[in-house]
């Protein structure tokens, strides 16, 4: 839930185990405790969508057992094998990082990747505001790093369920070609257009293509969004990585987002979320702030973690 810094603090120095949200100025200024972080200040609340830099958002967790620790993008790898085998890992990494690249461009090969439950977010700012970095924070050690992910790595009761779920409102438009990269990465110059070679910003300008629509590639019959980042001299820039042998398409428009996502949501009304985090393209392309998006609180990221990276998604966790 949304918290004052003073109610925050409070419950750190309680003892309680704790995910936060916020500001980089506020989390820095936090007590040393059970605690990670990360900076935002986009929120999705009860009552709906809001930006502030005065608040924080607050999840608290019942567990005993648990573990924090922070990663490099030369051992981040190592998330898995230090997750329990009963529970889940809190991951929180911080946008346009070394560590973030990594994540994104490999985790899917990680041992025990997919056998254990990895669930969060990459960390961001506000966007009209210059001059912010973002962070991830270790709050035993009251580190704050922008080059760093940091893990809760928590242990529930071994008859406890743990489930890792995305809700995502895009599929892929079928009637729209199909588009196949032989380059791989953040950054893409050409591509393969139903089999044709082009210059994939000149056919994005050349069809009028909506870009805040995303691509959504083919994973065994799941649909994974690529969100759009920007098109600079002649170089489409993604917020997570395409790969070659990935059947990709063009989403279909949404018309409604608040209407498609709380239907979507409707489906999963009956799971409580341990934790939730919603994407920053569906927060400013659905224009959600202010609208309730029902069920599920939790802050607005840069990226969001479900095992492997991905966009444009509402992610949580259920403990059941």
């Amino acid at each position: 839930m949304l918290m004052t810094f003073e109610a925050t603090s409070k419950l750190i120095q309680d003892g309680k185990l704790l995910h936060i949200a916020g500001t980089e100025a506020l989390l820095k200024k936090l007590p040393k405790g059970k605690w990670i972080g990360g900076s935002t200040e986009y929120f999705m609340a009860k009552d709906g969508g809001k930006i502030s830099g005065e608040v924080l958002f607050v999840t608290e967790f019942p567990y005993q057992n648990f573990n924090i620790k922070s990663y490099n993008a030369q051992d981040i790898s190592k998330v898995t094998v230090d997750s329990f085998d009963s529970g889940f890992s809190l991951l929180i990494i911080p946008f346009d990082s070394a560590v973030h690249k990594e994540y994104a461009q490999n985790a899917a090969g990680y041992e025990y990747m997919f056998l254990r439950n990895i669930v969060g977010w990459i960390s961001g700012l506000n966007l009209s505001i210059p001059g912010q970095t973002p962070i991830a924070v270790n709050g035993s050690t009251l580190e704050a790093f922008t080059d760093k992910a940091v893990a809760l790595h928590l242990q529930v009761p071994e008859e406890k369920v743990v489930s890792v779920n995305i809700i995502n409102i895009f599929e892929q438009d079928t009637a729209s070609p199909v588009i196949e990269f032989t380059e791989e990465g953040f950054s893409i110059k050409n591509c393969r257009v139903d089999g044709k070679e082009v210059v994939f910003a000149d056919y994005i300008a050349e069809k009028a293509i909506d870009t805040k629509l995303p691509i959504v590639g083919d994973y065994s019959g799941n649909g994974v969004n690529i969100s759009f980042k920007s098109i600079e001299n002649g170089v489409v820039n993604f917020y997570a990585p395409v790969f070659s042998g990935i059947k990709y398409r063009i989403a279909k428009a949404v018309s409604n987002y608040e209407g498609l996502f709380n239907a979507r949501i409707a489906e999963h009304k009956d799971t409580a979320a341990a934790f939730s985090c919603n994407c920053i393209l569906n927060f400013l392309y659905g224009e959600l702030e202010h609208k309730k998006i029902e069920a599920f609180a939790g802050p607005i990221t840069f990226g969001e973690i479900a095992y492997q990276l991905v966009n444009q998604t509402l992610v949580y966790v259920s403990v059941s």
